[in-house]
């Protein structure tokens, strides 16, 4: 099956389309970054085996969502793709403010 001139005319170049990919997954690599980072910072304090699951999952988090943000996004225009991204970079932070909040929570203690 061909899409018709119209059809054709609406989808964004390809170019476009990975240069919203590069710029967002530079800001997810930046979240993992931190992630990790703050990981090791914990562990020279000690952590339980709770703590490392979820300070782990900090760090895969990011990950799973560019994954899923990729794959809702994947066949619309660039605009798009950049919104249902940087959509997936609000929840991203807003598990890092809460990861950040149980860190804080697992120093006092």
């Amino acid at each position: 099956m061909s899409a018709t001139p119209s059809e054709r005319s609406k989808a964004s170049p390809g170019w476009m389309v990975g240069l919203v990919l590069g710029l967002a997954g530079l800001f997810y690599a930046y979240a993992v970054w931190n992630a990790v980072a703050h990981l090791i910072a914990m562990a020279q304090g000690g952590l339980s085996g709770g703590g490392w699951a979820v300070l782990s999952f900090g760090v895969a988090f990011p990950a799973i969502v560019f994954a899923f943000a990729y794959v809702i996004g994947r066949r619309r225009r660039a605009g798009e793709l950049a919104l249902v991204l940087l959509a997936g970079l609000g929840i991203v932070a807003v598990f890092w403010m809460s990861l950040i909040a149980y860190s804080l929570t697992l120093a006092t203690s």
